[in-house]
């Protein structure tokens, strides 16, 4: 890669998982770190270091422009001779120069490292704090699960086939064997492993082994695929899964209300299922009546594959090193599964070809009797079959420093007709289906990333990168964070209904607009109640011309919520007078433009002095229910600030908001 080619590449991508850009005039600290990270990135390839290119933060919209470097044959030599002296073995770089707007610019590349040479770490520093990861954009020490990771590529031993030295023989469940041999032969009844021993078959599994006396003693896998009850609990205490329900669409401890929990805990096989009949029991149900049938059949929303894949994907690729349970937590909106252990695959890469397994000897025998996807295609599937039901595609989260990978499965179809009717307040922008799904996903999750984007437009990284700034340039959305960690957030220009200009720019060179009603998420302003009703075939009612919003496809013509919203000045000016005068001047000098932060500290102050019913909020504030709802009301409450008066009915008319620790406690 040319200085040019990198440099046009930083300003599309910014930094990424292969390309770093450094000021340095000389090696430091960072780039050494930067260099042992890129040898070691399994599958990566390597990396390439721009040095002499920074990034003006001060411009509009941050660029990368070229510094040079004053003495890049210094640099270059200094850099070959700490790669050969700073690491446990040397490493070989390619060092160029090249001339670049008059300027010199030195272009490092730094090959991946070998299998059998890995982990790649500083001599000073040792085992494992010295050793580096490329993820994303930055670089990460490595932890016990990473140099697992690089020994499995030297054919080392996994956590799952180590041997348990607090079990015998006697911790095998016969029932939990019996299920596996019913299971294989389901898949495969010619499978040679069906007419051997009980012991050999737990042998050939790497469920046993011979320990340093020579007796076989059950492996990790062995417990965690076969073992009693009593022995899981021995062994692995919290290694369990728990299926949480919470009212409501937020997390919001409250002592006064419990949540309602189950605890599972069971051979894998048998958990397996128990976890997946706990999830159907209890997710809504969409019914339909096929052509020629007398019955309705009753689906769960969330299809059963995706479900499925869901479970054994967490229980498969679960750290067991770490003493904690995997969380199901079931929302009135989505499922979110919460699996100890960050994904060792780069969340960039998740759903392409290929797979990174923690535990291979439990991958393997979830593989042979067909719970599993054929590796490294779970996620592909899971997505497709969410696309295929009309869902938004779940959402992965995998947090390194948590060591913890986050999935969401929301339960809502894309587009209703409220989302049509708030999306024709863009219309003069002549969004691309993809930046409409894009907009209404920042509507409901608060921001959006390139990985997101890329998943719902079914586009390249490149692609996406530059239909977000598009977005971003024309004001509705604000750009945080940086390399593979940047997002998007809505802006007051999007937080604010109304609020564009007259005539805004176009984003696009798609002029008839909006497409064919583009999937997106609901945002559902009146919350779901705990037990959701179940959802037709056609849950949102779409027709082919809903309440006239369409006059042909793709083409937003006409919105029910564009006549202006006529407030009660009267009853505004009687609110007012109740409210202490500072509270109420800060309140009467607000404009629709005012920052959405201010405006919630407004909120949280009335809510403090009585409980607050959206209504009276929406008259005292000058802005719809919609947006006292989405901008105020739900972010103080995921700050825990807020509660519903009548917590048990969230759709009841006379709902109001009180502030924790305000007027309630006082009266």
């Amino acid at each position: 890669m040319t200085a040019v080619e990198l440099l046009e590449s930083l300003n599309l991508l910014d930094e990424h998982e292969r390309i770093e850009a450094k000021r340095a005039s000389e090696v430091g600290k960072s780039m050494l770190e930067t260099i042992c990270a890129f040898a070691n990135e399994p599958g990566l390839g390597g990396g390439w270091i721009g040095l002499g290119l920074v990034r003006e933060e001060l411009a509009l919209f941050p660029s990368y422009e070229v510094e040079g470097i004053d003495q890049p044959d210094k640099l270059s030599a200094d850099i070959a001779s700490q790669c050969r002296d700073m690491f446990n073995l040397p490493l070989r770089v390619e060092i160029s120069t090249e001339n670049v707007q008059g300027k010199n610019v030195v272009i490092v590349f730094v090959p991946e490292a070998q299998p059998q040479d890995k982990p790649v770490f500083f001599k000073s520093q040792g085992l494992p704090k010295g050793a580096f990861r490329r993820i994303g954009s930055t670089d990460q020490r490595c932890t016990d699960d990473d140099l697992a990771v690089f020994y499995q590529g030297r054919q080392q031993e996994s956590f799952d086939a180590a041997i348990v030295a607090d079990a015998t023989r006697d911790d095998f469940s016969p029932e939990a064997i019996a299920d596996y041999r019913q299971s294989r032969a389901d898949a495969n009844p010619d499978a040679e492993e069906l007419r051997w021993s009980d012991d050999e078959l737990l042998q050939a599994l790497g469920c046993i082994r011979r320990d340093q006396k020579g007796e076989w003693k059950p492996s990790v896998a062995g417990v965690i695929l076969f073992g009693k009850p009593a022995a899981l609990r021995r062994c692995f205490p919290m290694t369990r899964v728990d299926y949480i329900r919470v009212p409501g669409r937020e997390w919001v401890p409250d002592p006064d209300r419990r949540f309602d929990t189950v605890e599972l805990r069971d051979p894998l096989f048998r958990l397996i299922r128990r976890a997946q009949a706990a999830v159907l029991d209890d997710l809504p149900k969409s019914f339909g009546l096929e052509e020629g049938e007398l019955q309705r059949q009753d689906k769960p929303v969330i299809p059963l594959r995706v479900i499925r894949e869901a479970l054994v994907n967490a229980l498969m690729h679960r750290s067991y090193r770490s003493h904690s349970p995997m969380q199901i937590i079931r929302y009135a909106n989505r499922l979110e599964i919460r699996n100890p252990g960050y994904s060792l695959k780069s969340p960039e890469h998740l759903g392409e070809p290929g797979s990174q397994p923690r535990n291979p000897k439990i991958a393997a025998v979830l593989h042979e009797t067909r719970f599993a996807e054929s590796k490294g295609s779970g996620i592909r599937v899971m997505r497709e079959s969410m696309e295929q039901a009309g869902l938004t595609p779940p959402l992965f989260e995998s947090d390194r420093g948590a060591d913890q990978f986050v999935a969401r499965y929301f339960f809502h179809h894309f587009l209703g007709e409220e989302d049509i009717a708030w999306l024709a307040q863009f219309r003069d922008l002549h969004l691309s289906e993809d930046e409409a799904k894009a907009l209404i996903v920042v509507r409901e999750a608060g921001a959006i990333d390139n990985a997101t984007y890329r998943e719902l437009s079914k586009v390249d990284a490149l692609a996406a990168s530059q239909a977000l700034r598009r977005l971003r340039d024309a004001g509705l959305l604000a750009q945080k964070g940086r390399g593979s960690a940047t997002y998007y957030v809505p802006t007051e220009l999007l937080a604010v209904e109304g609020g564009l200009s007259s005539n805004p720019p176009s984003l696009s060179g798609n002029p008839e607009g909006l497409s064919s009603t583009p999937p997106a998420l609901s945002s559902n302003p009146e919350g779901l109640s705990t037990n959701p009703p179940a959802l037709s075939t056609n849950p949102l009612g779409l027709l082919s011309n809903p309440r006239g919003l369409l006059s042909k496809p793709g083409r937003l013509l006409s919105n029910p919520l564009e006549a202006e919203t006529v407030f009660d000045e009267a009853h505004r000016t009687e609110l007012l007078n109740d409210l202490p005068g500072s509270l109420a001047a800060a309140i009467g000098a607000i404009g629709q433009r005012h920052p959405p932060e201010e405006v919630r500290g407004l909120v949280l102050a009335l809510c403090q002095l009585r409980p607050w019913r959206t209504e009276e909020l929406s008259h005292l504030l000058r802005r719809r229910p919609e947006t006292i709802r989405q901008h105020y009301l739900r972010p103080l409450m995921r700050d825990g600030r807020l509660v519903m008066t009548n917590p048990d009915e969230p759709n009841d008319p006379q709902q109001a908001y009180r502030a924790v620790g305000g007027w309630h406690e006082k009266h």
